[in-house]
């Protein structure tokens, strides 16, 4: 008679352990709302670049790359070569173990100065940038380290 409620008991038993594993791993894909957040960080960093404030850009780098290179010495080396308009940005990708996500930005690129006939002909330029972002504490960041 013990045996007739036992295999039953127990196979609810593991299924209701195995619900549990499940409910406590994390999940494997960003929310629409960690999504938004991402991308309005990856915005921001952009709109930095494209006003040429290359002091405000580093504040996106990383709490580790920031503390290896500093401020003064990030911003020395740009130049003005390059001007951008923002045209996208997709994440692509999603790590939870890693806390790393994939972001494509897709930006119109021209240069500054049109110095030869084919610069001037060609005009503005669309380019795909892959980047990596980090979530340290529950902040994005922009990886500079590839």
């Amino acid at each position: 008679m013990l045996q007739r409620f036992l295999l039953p008991l127990t196979a609810v038993l593991v299924v209701f352990l195995a619900g549990c594993q499940q409910a406590a791993e994390p999940s494997r894909e960003l929310t629409e709302e960690q999504r938004q957040v991402l991308r309005d960080r990856v915005e921001q960093r952009w709109q930095a670049r494209i006003a040429h404030d290359w002091g405000k850009a580093w504040e996106y780098s990383s709490p580790a790359y920031r503390e290896v290179f500093p401020k003064h010495l990030y911003v020395k080396k740009f130049s003005y070569t390059a001007d951008w308009e923002l045209t996208g940005i997709e994440v692509t990708h999603y790590d939870p173990s890693a806390a790393v996500a994939s972001v494509v930005v897709r930006v119109m690129s021209r240069p500054t100065k049109q110095t030869s006939a084919a610069a001037k002909a060609l005009g503005a330029m669309p380019r795909e940038l892959h980047e990596r972002w980090i979530l340290v504490d529950g902040e994005w960041w922009f990886s500079a380290n590839y």
